[in-house]
This record gives structure tokens, C-alpha cells and sequence, in this order.
């Protein structure tokens, strides 16, 4: 129990997927706008991780491993995250058509994120178990979010402050996702 908390807890914030391995900057950039949509990508991606983790790990194990076929494992597991995006898109558009709007072209985006592929791909490397593998997808889903929320609410609480010109815009977002890296990097002393 202590080493799953130890996974999760690493994963979420000493090892953030965004802010300290820099993977999945598509998604935090473009739909940390507004709290209410970052949310709700960061719902999806916490669906979405965590099932192609425990897909990703059956696969692996009993499929790609017993037929010595492991050399295919990228292209099984985008296979996979690809097929959980679609469903995830579809219970979206017909649960939440705001959400599904505001998310615009970043939900099917996802398939492309290197953050799902790269948690598949460090659970092998690591060689987590089942457990251990859904335990990591679910952490590093939940750092994702906290990013990208943490993120939105900046950019809300900045929308009308006096910016000089040259920083508006895309320049003072990396600015803020810059320290908020540093203000992450903190946690690295945690474990």
C-alpha cells in the first residue's frame, strides 16, 4: 500500500507529467483559458490515462510479452488510447455538448498526447505491475489536472491586468508555466 502511494504521489507531483517532464504542453496551453474547460480536459484525460494504463498493462502482459511480439507496443498502445478517445468524445457530445464545444479540437487531441502514450510507455519501462500501472496512470492524470487547472485559474485571475504589450498573450503564459515548474520542482525533496 505504501509503495501505490508512493507511485501516485510521485506521479502527480514530484514527476508532474507537465511541468516536469514537459509532455502533454498542447492541451495545457490551449485549454487552461478558462477553469470550467480545463476541468473538464482534465476529467478526460483522467478517464483516458488511467483505462489505456490497465488496457496498456493487460496488453503488454498477456498479449505482446507471451507472442515476443513487445517491439509493436507503441503501436498497440496508440492503438488503444486512440480507441478511448473516440469513446471518450462520443459520451461527451452526447452528455456534454458545452463541454464538448469548449473543448474543441484539443479533446480529440488527446490521441496525440504524448502524456497518455508516455505513461504506457514508462509503466513498461518500469515494469509496473497491473496495479501499479493503473496507480501511476491515475497520478500523473491527477498532476495533469492540478496543472491545468492551477494554470486556468492564473490566467482568469490575469485576463485584466494591466500586461505590458510585448508579454500579452502567449509570453506571459509560458512565463507562469515557468514558475509554476519551479514552484513544482519543490516537491521533488517529498520522496
Amino acid at each position: 500500500m505504501k509503495e501505490l502511494l508512493l507511485i501516485a504521489i510521485g506521479a502527480a507531483f514530484v514527476n508532474n507529467v507537465v511541468l516536469s517532464q514537459f509532455l502533454g504542453l498542447c492541451p495545457f496551453l490551449g485549454v487552461s483559458k478558462k477553469v470550467k474547460t480545463a476541468g473538464g480536459m482534465g476529467a478526460a484525460v483522467i478517464f483516458v490515462i488511467t483505462i489505456s494504463s490497465l488496457l496498456t498493462s493487460l496488453i503488454y502482459k498477456f498479449i505482446l510479452v507471451p507472442t515476443d511480439m513487445t517491439y509493436l507496443n507503441t503501436i498497440v498502445f496508440i492503438l488503444v488510447i486512440a480507441a478511448l478517445v473516440q469513446f471518450v468524445e462520443m459520451v461527451l457530445k452526447k452528455i456534454s455538448p458545452a463541454l464538448y464545444s469548449a473543448l474543441g479540437v484539443y479533446l480529440p487531441l488527446i490521441t496525440t498526447n504524448c502524456a497518455v502514450l508516455g505513461v504506457a510507455l514508462l509503466n513498461v519501462q518500469n515494469s509496473y505491475g497491473l496495479l501499479e500501472s493503473v496507480v501511476n496512470g491515475l497520478g500523473t492524470a491527477i498532476g495533469f489536472t492540478i496543472a491545468i487547472v492551477i494554470m486556468a485559474g492564473i490566467r482568469e485571475k490575469t485576463e485584466d491586468n494591466d500586461i505590458s504589450p510585448a508579454m500579452q498573450g502567449m509570453p506571459i503564459v509560458l512565463v507562469t508555466a515557468g514558475l509554476m515548474a519551479i514552484a513544482f520542482s519543490g516537491f521533488a525533496g517529498l520522496l
